[in-house]
């Protein structure tokens, strides 16, 4: 038997696994991808691979449900490479840019659970974590306010006020 699913796409739009012998939902198809099964989706008269498109309803059913990942600007810059000469190297570089934040994100994980594992006190360990941002933070803030308080006096300069905002006489010559 093959490693690869199949899973039927009928006329009347209901999927049949043919792994489990029984119809499942788009949150079904969702969960394989999940598991990392490997499927595909046949039309059932054509026996054409359909797979992309039970994907890309499983992408809208999710984006539709509350949180999407996809932005309208994210989406229009999507649709506006499609027919563009670049289409082809998007497509690369956006499979490889997930690629490479799971896999950053699977060793960040990796690593955090190895430190909290070896640790008498998991939450003690967290705590430390946090409090050695503290500084970090505490010196962007500084620089931040530092910046927005430099641009405020040279805006009032250029208004002609003063620190308190009074107005200051333009100069005698």
């Amino acid at each position: 038997m093959s490693d690869i699913r199949i899973i039927k796409k009928y006329p009347n739009r209901r999927l049949y696994d043919t792994h489990i012998s029984r119809y499942i939902t788009l949150e079904e198809i969702r969960l394989l991808v999940l598991q990392g099964a490997k499927f595909r989706v046949e039309d059932k008269r054509t026996h054409e691979d359909i797979t992309r498109s039970i994907l890309l309803q499983v992408i809208a059913e999710q984006e539709e449900g509350g949180n999407p990942i996809f932005t309208n600007e994210l989406l229009e810059s999507i649709i506006r490479y499609y027919g563009d000469p670049m289409q082809n190297s998007i497509s690369r570089y956006l499979e490889l840019s997930a690629q490479l934040f799971q896999d950053q994100q699977q060793q960040f994980t990796e690593q955090l659970r190895t430190m909290l594992g070896q640790a008498q006190q998991p939450l003690h360990v967290l705590k430390e974590m946090a409090d050695k941002q503290v500084p970090i933070w505490r010196s962007v803030r500084r620089e931040f306010l530092k910046n927005l308080s430099t641009k405020a006096k040279l805006i009032k300069r250029r208004a002609g006020l003063d620190e308190n905002g009074e107005e200051v006489p333009p100069p005698s010559e």
